[in-house]
């Protein structure tokens, strides 16, 4: 899919119908720091820092399709507790999304909790029942299956294994589908006979591994587990999720087909199979064909890895994901301010140190890669604010800059201590610095830390203004004249 068409896709998307089932969860994200380890027995303490609440499971489901644009109808069950409470309120504050929750007091809200430091989950804790829900209950989630289902062009089954997927549930989504929708089905459970004649099933490359008792890693074991998969249930298609690999596909009576895509800086997985499921819905509700959904879901899942927690991908995210991929890795780290706040807020999820530095950056040379190694090793991750070259020109005088903007972003970007390149045009990055709020503020030694942009503002957030040792007959101005003693 080029990337009109993705934009076409995207368009037909917005306000699209799609019906969201099964099991609902909270996703609780403690982040913290891990500096000790506890005197009582040999564990990490966690201090904590903040936690990060969202709807999980098939509620991640549903926050995702309305991400993409669709309106989504969410039907699940929740418990007579405060986690529920939290559910509710959750599912209240998503645009796009109406909840068709039934209450079943005698179990718990699924509840997940994580504690992560420095982008490693540490462990997680769950509170949950997996035991079937009771008859009452079933029938009312019957009721809110059929109410919630009209007009809905996709039906997204997400089954945890939480006792909310029954057979009398799978049977009513099958009703629902008859009127013209595509059923998709998402499970964990072994036996995938159980979901009858689904459009799709979609599988991760380990839940096909336990359904059919075969390895999934090399294509050739994926194509032997989708045949045997395939063989054992009804379903119409099963897309295995392969997370580096990419996606493949098998259509029974046709060829499995392996779709890739670069493989993308991993953060942390958590739900990045509920945005493939919400893609495919989505999709599908708009009239896409097969091969473009699964791009699509394929696309989605690949930029939700790059965030923390349980993550949704926006239509704007997909389309610059797209035109990222078809540019070269330097030119995919130019950013706009814009791009760089949501980058930021990224890292600052994963705990993840943020540096920033500026300059002309106009002939790059062995000073400016030992420069900026050095400000690398102070963070995490380096936002190189760049003069546009007004502003080059106004700092320099006449003739400079000897290389263009694009020029000079295109040779930063290709230095692995740079992990992102923001052009401004102002005579100095006050403005970034003040957008991007750095833990760590970058300049050379030939500055004292009183000269330094920012710095005050920096120092004042508890952040930190570090000087990098200049290496000694190597600057812009020293190749410009060498230049012209040879010209």
């Amino acid at each position: 899919m080029d990337l009109i068409g993705l934009q076409s896709l995207l368009a037909g998307m917005r306000g699209a119908k799609v019906l969201c089932v099964g099991d609902v969860m909270v996703d609780r994200f403690v982040y913290g720091d891990v500096g000790r380890i506890s005197a009582e027995a040999p564990i990490p303490i966690l201090a904590r820092a903040h936690d990060v609440v969202m709807l999980g499971a098939a509620g991640n489901v549903a926050r995702n399709a309305a991400a993409l644009g669709a309106n989504v109808a969410l039907v699940g069950v929740v418990g007579g507790d405060a986690t529920a409470t939290e559910a509710l309120g959750l599912l209240k504050a998503e645009a796009g999304v109406e909840g068709f929750l039934v209450t079943d007091s005698a179990r718990p809200t699924t509840l997940k909790t994580r504690f992560v430091s420095a982008g490693q989950q540490l462990l997680r804790v769950d509170e949950e029942s997996r035991a079937p829900i009771a008859d009452d209950v079933q029938a009312e989630l019957l009721r809110a299956i059929e109410a919630a289902a009209a007009g809905a062009g996709a039906i997204l089954l997400s089954d945890y294994g939480k006792g909310v997927v029954t057979a009398a549930v799978i049977d009513a989504c099958h009703a629902a589908a008859a009127a013209g929708a595509r059923l998709v089905v998402d499970s964990k459970a072994r036996a995938l006979d159980r979901y009858g004649p689904v459009d799709v099933l979609k599988p991760n490359a380990a839940e096909l591994a336990y359904a059919t008792d075969l390895p999934c890693e090399t294509d050739a074991e994926i194509e032997a587990a989708l045949a045997a998969a395939l063989a054992r249930c009804q379903a119409k298609a099963i897309l295995v999720t392969r997370a580096a690999r990419g996606m493949s596909l098998a259509v029974r009576g046709g060829a499995v087909r392996h779709f890739r895509s670069e493989p993308p800086q991993v953060y942390d997985t958590s739900g990045a199979g509920d945005t493939a499921l919400a893609a495919l819905g989505a999709a599908f509700a708009a009239g896409a064909s097969m091969t473009d959904a699964v791009e699509l879901a394929l696309l989605a899942a690949s930029i939700v890895v790059q965030k923390a927690g349980t993550a949704t991908a926006s239509a704007d995210e997909l389309v610059e994901a797209e035109v990222s991929e078809r540019q070269a890795s330097a030119e995919g780290k130019i950013a706009t301010p814009e791009r760089m706040l949501r980058e930021v807020a990224a890292w600052r999820g994963l705990g993840l140190k943020v540096g920033f530095t500026n300059g002309c950056f106009d002939i790059l040379h062995r000073g400016h890669v030992a420069y900026l190694a050095e400000a690398k090793a102070w963070c995490d991750r380096l936002i190189v604010g760049l003069n546009s070259d007004r502003s080059v020109a106004a700092l320099k005088g006449e003739g400079r800059p000897v290389n263009d903007l694009e020029s000079r972003a295109l040779v930063l970007g290709a230095l692995g201590s740079v992990d992102l390149v923001v052009p401004f045009d102002s005579e100095t990055p006050l403005a970034l610095i003040e957008a991007a709020r750095p833990d760590v503020l970058v300049k050379g030694a030939d500055y004292a830390k009183s000269e330094v942009v920012g710095g005050d503002l920096v120092e004042s957030w508890g952040g930190e203004v570090k000087l990098a040792p200049i290496v000694e007959g190597y600057s812009t101005t020293a190749a410009i004249a060498r230049m012209s003693r040879s010209a």
